[in-house]
């Protein structure tokens, strides 16, 4: 399923392997991201019921320079679990670029295939616990097609994890890459109409829409890489909430999660309780279908999602043996965030979001590391003077509020 503008996408990556990777900056430092994180397939995904014993077959689709593959794979290999990441692009040049970025980490726990994902359903790959799909579907011939050929190598149980674009988020992309098209037709070569797009940059208008978005960075700050994939791609669809739910849904697929949950929520947009009273008759797609309205700097959506037909059964995170663990950052520094008036502050790029939480949220954070129980945290809190009820009241108002940012998750049971 290729036409003449899949031959030019393909020549693009190969001109400018995406995103710009050196894989000497390894030794530097891990790259992470939603989607593919590890605590959050173990929690989105598996609902942290998982155990960790069981290996994990991992497939990052359109794994480019290898920003998912190198993550999940040092992700696993540094908490010792089992199982591979296969990635797979059709790019050589990015394919060179993830090897070596591979190579510098010493990892051996993946494997690599040059290929489109469209030939998944007769490759002999899989099945995959989780699919990492981050920034491909939106540049396919055929989006759902290519969703399908995905879900076709699916292990029973499994997730998928997506980012697309979104348009409100990405005002003024459009507007330039029709100006470029106009300009710089997709016929040319991509040094040429690179060259074109670095000149019309340097002349922009100061009323360009561009100038004023701050959602993205791929022209300031990602090279010719990033440029050209930005306002040059031959092929860029992005989806509104609506349009994404009806993706998923056309091939067999729920959503598990937005990410971050709280972004989609309207009600912290609608202080007005006139307004707050007319959520009731939203189902979930049409609140966050509106929260997306409202907040207009959405520029990608990132989604974890399961079969429609799955049963998809959490962890209870109010049980005593839950585990709660906090994602890339500890517990103790989310404590220290908390301002005075207890709330912790979220910037969703250019969105500030205050979160309440009780005043022994602090207190509570500041256990929190990963392999204390929630009910040794409990306990030890207990030493101090803090009630078994005033502890589940304050875990209760704390735990969904955090949950919901995608700082506070529980982690999977270390044995199954």
């Amino acid at each position: 399923m290729t036409d003449a503008t899949d031959a030019q996408l393909a020549a693009q990556y190969e001109a400018f392997p995406y995103p710009k990777r050196d894989p000497r900056d390894e030794a530097k430092r891990l790259i992470v991201g939603s989607p593919g994180h590890l605590m959050e397939v173990d929690h989105w995904v598996f609902g942290a019921r998982r155990p960790v014993t069981q290996p994990l077959n991992a497939l990052t689709a359109g794994g480019g320079t290898g920003d998912a593959t190198i993550m999940l794979a040092t992700q696993m290999a540094r908490a010792g679990r089992p199982g591979r990441v296969t990635w797979l692009d059709r790019s050589a040049a990015s394919l060179r670029i993830a090897q070596e970025r591979a190579a510098v980490r010493k990892l051996d726990n993946i494997d690599w295939e040059q290929r489109s994902l469209l030939d998944l359903p007769t490759a002999g790959l899989g099945p995959f616990d989780y699919i990492d799909c981050c920034g491909v579907l939106h540049h396919l011939p055929d989006p759902v097609a290519g969703l399908r050929a995905l879900v076709s190598v699916l292990a029973p149980g499994g997730g998928i994890g997506l980012m697309v674009y979104a348009p409100h988020g990405r005002t003024g992309v459009y507007m330039l890459q029709d100006a470029l098209r106009r300009l710089a037709p997709p016929e040319e070569s991509p040094a040429a109409r690179l060259d074109v797009a670095r000149r019309v940059m340097r002349h922009l208008p100061e009323t360009a829409w561009i100038r004023l978005n701050r959602s993205f960075d791929d022209h300031l700050n990602g090279g010719d890489a990033g440029l050209y994939d930005l306002l040059l791609n031959p092929r860029d669809r992005a989806y509104t909430v609506p349009q994404l739910a009806t993706l998923l849904e056309s091939t067999g697929l729920r959503p598990a999660c937005w990410v971050e949950p709280l972004r989609y929520d309207p009600t912290p947009l609608l202080p007005d309780p006139k307004l707050r009273a007319r959520l009731d008759g939203l189902d979930a797609t049409g609140r966050a279908a509106l929260a997306e309205a409202l907040a207009g700097n959405m520029a990608v959506h990132i989604v974890y999602c399961v079969r429609a037909e799955d049963p998809h059964v959490a962890a209870d995170p109010y049980a005593p043996d839950a585990v709660p663990v906090t994602r890339e950052m500890p517990g103790t520094h989310l404590a220290d965030a908390i301002q005075p008036d207890g709330t912790l502050t979220m910037n969703f790029d250019g969105l500030r979001l205050p979160v309440p939480l009780p005043p022994l949220a602090a207190p509570i954070l500041r256990l929190v590391d990963g392999t204390r129980s929630l009910g040794e945290i409990a306990a030890a809190l207990a030493q101090r003077g803090t009630g078994a009820e005033a502890f589940d009241r304050a875990w209760r108002a704390t735990y969904p509020r955090l949950e919901a940012i995608n700082r506070l998750l529980l982690a999977p049971p270390r044995s199954g």
